[in-house]
C-alpha cells in the first residue's frame, strides 16, 4: 500500500507508529474490518504500556543540522547529542548526523527535551522508558485521524481509554540507591520460576522435559544466529568489503 504525507512515511517518528497505521489502515481498507483494527491498535496500546514492546520499535531519530546554541528553542535531540558528547566524545553524533533517541520516564514537569536518552545506555543501565509519552504524543492523534471517521466520537474513549490501558508495567532502573540492596536469582528457562541453585538451567518440574526445552531453546539461538549472519552480510556488502571488520557507527540502519 503506498501512503504519502502521513506517519508511516515520516522519519521523526518511532517505527511503532509506522507499523501500527499500517496495519489499520490494511485491515480497514484492504481486509475491510474495522472490528479487527480496532482489536489489534488496542492490544498494541496495551503492549505499549505493559512494556512488551521492543526498544528499536521505539527509537525517534531526528537530524542534527545546528549546534544547540543556533536554535531557538531546547531540541531533544540536540540535547542529547550535547550530553554524549560530554559522555564520549568519540562516539557522540556530529553535525548532519541522525541522532536516536528514546524517551525515559522522569517527573510529570520534566521538559520532554531533557528526557531524550540513548538507546544504548537505556539498555545497559535498564532505564524505564516513558509509555505515556509514546501514547499521548505518538500514538494517539494519527490513530486518531483514522477511527473518527469510523468511530466517531467515542473513538478516544474506545481507543484511549478502557482495559487495555488499566496496567502498566514500568522497568526498574539499575541506577538508584536501591539498586545495591537488590540480587539478581537465575530462573528455570522453561516456565521461569526461580531456581534454588544458580549452576541449574531447569528447576525440579521442568527436569522430565529437560531434552524438549533444550532443543527448543537451540532452535531459538539456531534463527537468530541466521538473522545475525544476515543482517553482518548486509552490512559488509554496505561497506564494500567482505573481508575485513565492519567498522560502522550509524544505528539508522
Amino acid at each position: 500500500m503506498d501512503c504519502k504525507g502521513i506517519e508511516t512515511v515520516r522519519r521523526d517518528n518511532c517505527p511503532l507508529v509506522a507499523n501500527l497505521i499500517n496495519t489499520c489502515l490494511e485491515k480497514l481498507l484492504i481486509d475491510r474490518d474495522p472490528k479487527a483494527a480496532t482489536e489489534y491498535a488496542k492490544q498494541t496500546i496495551s503492549d505499549l504500556l505493559c512494556n512488551r514492546i521492543d526498544i528499536s520499535q521505539l527509537v525517534i531519530t531526528k537530524e542534527l543540522t545546528k549546534t544547540d546554541k543556533e536554535y531557538a528553542a531546547k531540541q531533544a535531540h540536540v540535547e542529547l547529542a550535547h550530553r554524549m558528547k560530554k559522555r564520549d566524545p568519540g562516539s557522540a553524533p556530529n553535525l548532519g548526523d541522525r541522532v536516536p533517541y528514546v524517551i525515559i520516564a522522569a517527573s510529570k514537569k520534566t521538559a520532554a527535551y531533557l528526557k531524550s536518552e540513548d538507546p544504548i545506555y537505556v539498555l545497559e543501565n535498564s532505564i524505564p522508558i516513558d509509555t505515556q509519552y509514546y501514547l499521548e504524543n505518538q500514538i494517539s492523534k494519527p490513530l486518531l485521524r483514522i477511527f473518527e471517521p469510523i468511530l466517531g466520537e467515542k473513538a478516544e474513549s474506545i481507543l484511549l481509554c478502557g482495559d487495555h490501558t488499566r496496567t502498566k508495567t514500568v522497568v526498574t532502573s539499575k541506577i538508584g540507591a536501591l539498586s545495591a540492596f537488590t540480587k539478581k536469582r537465575s530462573t528455570c528457562i522453561g516456565c521461569r520460576s526461580l531456581l534454588d541453585k544458580d549452576d541449574a538451567a531447569v528447576c525440579n518440574h521442568c527436569k522430565c522435559h529437560e531434552s524438549e526445552i533444550y532443543q527448543t531453546e537451540i532452535a531459538y539461538l539456531n534463527s537468530f544466529e541466521e538473522k545475525f549472519a544476515r543482517l553482518w552480510t548486509e552490512c559488509q556488502r554496505c561497506q564494500g568489503s567482505l573481508h575485513e571488520e565492519v567498522l560502522c557507527t550509524s544505528r539508522d540502519c
